[in-house]
């Protein structure tokens, strides 16, 4: 017997039509789209409410809180596919060890690597441009930010694992989630 809502789940597997792709794709877009949205926001509530020196000094450092946001991408798209391929090969074993290994990388990775740039957000700020009063902003955002950066980075792993699980919507779940705390967070802690 067929479950409700099996026949519109679209699977790796299946032969993909334009509107299977077009359905299996959305999910993953409107994601990026979400996650691209928290600039914005952030940048909106520094603007409005701190002032165009905490705003400059957020969109000198934001750069590199991308780039470190980046790894889990490059982890979760790399790792996705010899996931993929181990579960097409039909060793859901190995394709789950697989899977364990990529998570603990990325979680440790994202420890060290926002560790490391914790201790030296000044440097990096200044590097860049920062000069006076627009240093302590780019060091206080850069620093809070990287304190929870290795759960964004977890976050991007997971967005191409979802995929690969074919529940590319649980990302977009995810991501909206994290947004809207986002949005939350920056009128609890800036208005």
């Amino acid at each position: 017997m067929v479950k409700k809502g099996e026949l519109d789940m679209v699977q790796l597997n299946d032969h993909f039509t334009y509107k299977k792709l077009f359905k299996a794709v959305i999910p993953s877009v409107a994601m990026m789209v979400f996650i691209s949205i928290y600039s914005i926001v952030d940048g909106l509530f520094v603007s409005n409410f701190v002032g165009t020196t905490a705003f400059a000094g957020l969109n000198l450092i934001y750069p590199v809180l991308m780039i470190v946001g980046a790894i889990g991408f490059m982890i979760g798209t790399g790792g996705s596919a010899l996931v993929s391929k181990t579960l097409g090969e039909g060793n859901k074993e190995k394709a789950n060890k697989y899977f364990s290994m990529f998570i603990w990388m990325t979680f440790i990775l994202g420890i060290i690597v926002s560790s490391v740039l914790i201790i030296f957000t000044p440097n990096i700020a200044i590097l860049l441009g920062a000069e006076e009063e627009m240093i302590d902003y780019c060091v206080t955002y850069g620093r809070i930010c990287l304190a929870f950066q290795t759960s964004f980075i977890v976050q991007n792993a997971f967005q191409a694992f979802f995929v690969t699980a074919e529940k590319p919507h649980l990302g977009l779940i995810l991501s909206i989630i994290s947004g809207c705390t986002n949005i939350v967070l920056d009128f609890l802690f800036i208005v």
